[in-house]
């Protein structure tokens, strides 16, 4: 051990007795060099402090404070607005566990690649160590983490998305004893390393080792590079870990929809970001169904954990404890819930801002703002007001239709699982799967059009299985299996359906209006968990009947009703073609089952009628 190590080792770890941990941030230190070590409390007054010294420091912008009270404004480098996909990589001893769905390199490799850029990062900085807790922290089925990074905004945010201080390091420290009691080996908790860096795009990583259950970050302060808690830790990490131990790690909202008898239905949904998760996870139903007594329960917008329990069923946390949600597009019509949730102690990213200071953006309302999401004067030719993929970071207690039950330790019982794209054509309102393997099936073949959530093209439509394509820890292969394996008996798997939003007249206008509309198709959802709806055999899956959807009062003429259901035989089948393809791009790993599935399929629209 070299002196410097002897010297971080030897600073005081406020609370912690985990060796392990100690160990750690004593070796970190020794490479990124930090003025000082700030152990998280996740207290008020450390939040309070937070904030005060990134105002003082430009970091934040404190926006109208009568408008929005608590409320900040963060502008980030230009270059660094968004994922960064094609330099985040899976990190695994074997190439092929990794898959041919990311970017992988050899780990010893990664390790010297980034810990070269880390050598001396935080010279003149604060250390930061975060203690974080994926899930309520008293549940069974959440996991923990430590984040150490040299960013305040980063602490800010990951103190708002996740259960983060004293609370999550007790839990840490108490499980670190109990494996070690149990002659447990390899590490107690996820250990992610983040820094800024010199924000320079030529100089940035993320490096994911699940084996080691650790990540590096170098580089960035966006959201998805560097909260390591949120798609690093919860999806890339724990779909890893949710293989080994049995559950599944999955990008999906968690909505619950209450019918006017009391009963309320979970619903997992998995869409690509920024296709109308938080949406849906927010829905107000329609002014009818509230008067008929029908109440929807917001558990999380953007991932579940799924786990079986005794009883057979699925059953499913939020491991987040707040929203980092698409802010352009959020407006009154689409989305009041999140108007609400986010119209106080908030802090809003990369968004413009009115004359009187406002936060601001395309989607909202018809005021033309002041200055643009870098600060300059709004010039329409400088491109939109807010960046595209903008966002807001709130805690979920604040939505208005915060579940009660979010925070219950065991979760909410899955009824249904629904995948959605965007897609303007071929792909109908809604189906329903013949079966868990069809389901499945349904799910690996998602495909959309491409958003500003990450960087590169937009408008592109490409297959994204589950809405996991930037997201699987592992070869794309192995998961699917991971799925069909929970299909065994005693298993009371949830239904499984396909929606699409977003398909588009011959005018290249939506034809479903959307939004609070939506319950509409739930409603016939539920109906199918429960027996009481429904449905007519086609080529692809159940479809509605008509009349089996309550179309009533939404303006939609017989031609736009039927348009929605629609199946263009020889579209469907290139489509099919093209998911056969796909399939077989992961060669032998891809499961079987789904390619006699697929097969099936085919067969089956060879007979209907064009």
């Amino acid at each position: 051990m070299n002196a410097v190590t002897q010297l971080y080792q030897d600073v005081p770890a406020p609370g912690t007795r985990l060796q392990e941990l100690q160990d750690w941030v004593g070796e970190v230190a020794a490479l990124v060099r930090p003025d000082a070590i700030h152990w998280c409390d996740g207290s008020d007054d450390e939040y309070a402090a937070l904030l005060a010294g990134m105002r003082s420091d430009g970091i934040l912008l404190p926006l109208n404070q009568a408008t929005h009270p608590g409320c900040w404004l963060h502008r980030s480098d230009p270059d660094d607005v968004a994922r960064v996909e094609h330099l985040t990589f899976v990190c695994t001893r074997e190439r092929d566990d990794a898959g041919p769905n990311n970017h992988w390199m050899p780990p010893d490799e990664a390790h010297a690649k980034i810990d070269a850029l880390f050598e001396g990062c935080m010279r003149g900085r604060t250390m930061y160590v975060v203690p974080y807790c994926m899930g309520p922290v008293d549940s069974p089925l959440a996991r923990c983490g430590v984040e150490i990074t040299d960013s305040p905004y980063v602490v800010a945010n990951m103190r708002i998305m996740t259960r983060m201080g004293e609370a999550a390091l007790a839990r840490i420290e108490r499980e670190g004893r109990e494996r070690a009691a149990r002659g447990e080996r390899g590490p107690a908790f996820v250990k992610g390393l983040h820094s800024l860096g010199e924000l320079d795009p030529e100089r940035r990583f993320i490096m994911h080792f699940p084996e080691q259950l650790s990540i590096k970050s170098y580089g960035s302060g966006y959201g998805g590079n560097a909260l390591l808690g949120k798609k690093c830790h919860a999806l890339r990490i724990a779909s890893w870990q949710a293989r080994q131990e049995g559950w599944l790690a999955e990008h999906m909202l968690i909505v619950g929809i209450e019918n006017p008898r009391g009963e309320t239905h979970y619903v997992a949904a998995a869409f690509p970001s920024a296709c109308g998760k938080t949406n849906l996870a927010m829905l107000i139903p329609p002014e009818g169904y509230r008067e008929a007594g029908w109440k929807v329960w917001t558990v999380g917008d953007d991932i579940a954990w799924m786990h079986p329990g005794d009883d057979g069923r699925l059953w499913a946390i939020n491991p987040e404890a707040g929203f980092f949600g698409v802010a352009p597009g959020t407006s009154a019509k689409s989305n009041p819930n999140a108007l609400a949730t986010i119209a106080r102690d908030t802090i809003f990213t990369n968004v413009a801002v009115t004359e009187d200071n406002q936060p601001w953006w395309e989607g909202l309302d018809d005021r033309v703002p002041a200055l643009d999401w870098q600060g300059r004067p709004y010039d329409p030719a400088n491109g939109p007001a807010a960046h595209p993929n903008a966002r807001f970071t709130v805690s979920a207690k604040q939505c208005p239709a915060y579940s009660p039950r979010a925070e219950d330790p065991h979760g909410v019982p899955i009824s249904a699982i629904v995948f959605g794209g965007r897609r303007a054509s071929l792909v109908p309102l809604v189906f329903e799967a013949r079966d868990w393997t069809h389901g499945v099936l349904i799910g690996a073949a998602m495909a959309s059009e491409t958003t500003a959530a990450a960087a590169g093209q937009v408008g592109v439509v490409r297959r994204d299985p589950m809405a996991m394509k930037p997201f699987c820890g592992y070869h794309f292969g192995d998961y699917f299996s991971h799925w069909l394996s929970f299909d065994k008996p005693g298993a009371k798997l949830p239904k499984v359906f396909h929606v699409n939003w977003f398909r588009k007249d011959a005018d290249g206008r939506f034809v479903w209006p959307g939004f609070g509309e939506n319950l509409r198709v739930l409603e016939w959802i539920i109906g199918r968990v429960e027996g009481t709806a429904g449905a007519v055999e086609s080529a692809i899956g159940g479809m509605p009947r008509e009349g089996d959807i309550h179309l009533e009062g939404i303006g939609l003429g017989i031609g736009a009703a039927r348009a929605l259901f629609a199946i263009d035989g020889p579209e469907w089948r290139a489509e099919l073609a093209d998911i056969g393809g796909y399939l077989d791009g992961y060669g032998e790993r891809a499961p079987e089952a789904l390619k006699v599935e697929l097969r099936r399929i085919v067969d089956a629209l060879a007979r209907a009628p064009d």
